[in-house]
Order: C-alpha cells, then sequence, then structure tokens
C-alpha cells in the first residue's frame, strides 16, 4: 500500500489517535477488541509514536470497545436497522460489527472523508457522507434509509459548543421521532471485551 501524508485540521486529527490505539491493541495476547488496522497505520506518514504511553490512547480503545457493544446489542435486536457514525474518522466498526442487513452511513467533514475514502468505498449498505454533523443537509440522505436508527458520536460532540450539540440532537431526533429503541446498555466485563462480537 503507497504510503501517503495526513492533510487534516487539528480537530480531525485527532482520529488518528484511536486509529493507532486499536492497531496496538490488536498486536496483545488478550486485547479488548481485535481490528487487524496496522496496515492503515503504516500507509500513512505520519509519527504515531507521540501516542505511546498517552492515557488517551488505551481510553480510546475501551471507548470503541464500549460502542461496539452497544451497537451489537442493537442489531442483535434490529438486524436491518441503520447505523449512523457521526465523527466517523477511519473506524473500522463496520467490519467488527455488521451482521449482514444493516444499513450503514459514515458521516465526517470533508478532508477526512477524503482521507477516509482512500482506505474504505460506498458499498450497497454502507455510504459515506461527507459534511458536518451541524449542517442539515446529511439527515437528507440518512432518513431515506428505514429505521429504527443508532446514532453513534463516538467522539466529537465534545469539539462542539453546547448549542451546537442541541442542534444536533434536534437534527437527530428529526430523522427518528418516534422510533425509540427500548434498551438497557450492555457493559462490558473482562469476559466480553475480547471481542467485539460477543457482548
Amino acid at each position: 500500500m503507497t504510503e501517503r501524508g495526513v492533510r487534516l485540521g487539528t480537530v480531525q486529527e485527532t482520529l488518528l489517535i484511536p486509529l493507532y490505539g486499536r492497531a496496538v491493541e490488536h498486536r496483545k495476547p488478550e486485547p479488548a477488541l481485535r481490528d487487524p488496522t496496522e496496515e492503515i497505520v503504516a500507509s500513512i506518514d505520519y509519527d504515531f509514536s507521540r501516542f505511546d504511553n498517552q492515557p488517551s490512547l488505551f481510553g480510546s480503545v475501551l471507548r470503541t470497545s464500549l460502542f461496539d457493544c452497544w451497537i451489537a446489542d442493537f442489531l442483535a435486536a434490529h438486524p436491518a436497522g441503520t447505523v449512523v457514525e457521526i465523527g466517523t474518522g477511519l473506524n473500522t466498526r463496520y467490519e467488527r460489527v455488521d451482521r449482514g442487513r444493516a444499513r450503514w452511513f459514515d458521516l465526517d467533514l470533508p478532508d477526512v472523508i477524503d482521507l477516509r475514502r482512500t482506505f474504505f468505498s460506498d458499498a450497497p449498505r454502507r455510504t459515506m457522507v461527507s459534511g458536518s454533523v451541524t449542517d442539515e443537509a446529511w439527515t437528507d440522505t440518512v432518513s431515506q434509509a428505514d429505521g429504527p436508527y443508532f446514532f453513534a458520536a463516538e467522539a466529537v460532540l465534545p469539539y462542539l459548543e453546547e448549542s451546537e450539540v442541541r442542534h444536533v440532537v434536534d437534527l437527530i431526533a428529526n430523522v427518528s421521532p418516534v422510533r425509540c429503541w427500548p434498551w438497557t446498555p450492555t457493559v462490558p466485563t473482562s469476559s466480553t471485551t475480547r471481542t467485539s462480537t460477543t457482548c
């Protein structure tokens, strides 16, 4: 795979932390999740060693593992539902937990989607959406899919102002106003975090 440089905004560049965290975790004998992303890491011209030994590295892995479990639970109950990854970065959750029937949307800013398209392609059930989560345009695309919906905003909302977060919640509510999923989230234990599909 040809090495690629990274041209991302300051906030967008933080997507490299969970990418590298998953690659490092994958090398462990008993990882919190399995995610062979080392080929992507190796193909990006970037000094990932700056993240070594930072608490945020493993923290991002734990957060990703939790979201994997929650979405796996959702897809077990609604295998033909729709998953919307808000601020998708270079996430590979589709590869980890997809059950073969769900509709997926990967939403992020244009520079991130440009980078993402060098590693991933759209497919009949999976679509990349370029734009800001605060822009209403993405909801037009997502609302064409059948619900129920799972909106995963794993690490994007902390970068928004409170008013922007409220606006995003309103946008989500407009996509799925009455299709609520009665659900108690699964909290992974040491015995359930070794693979993301056995939550």
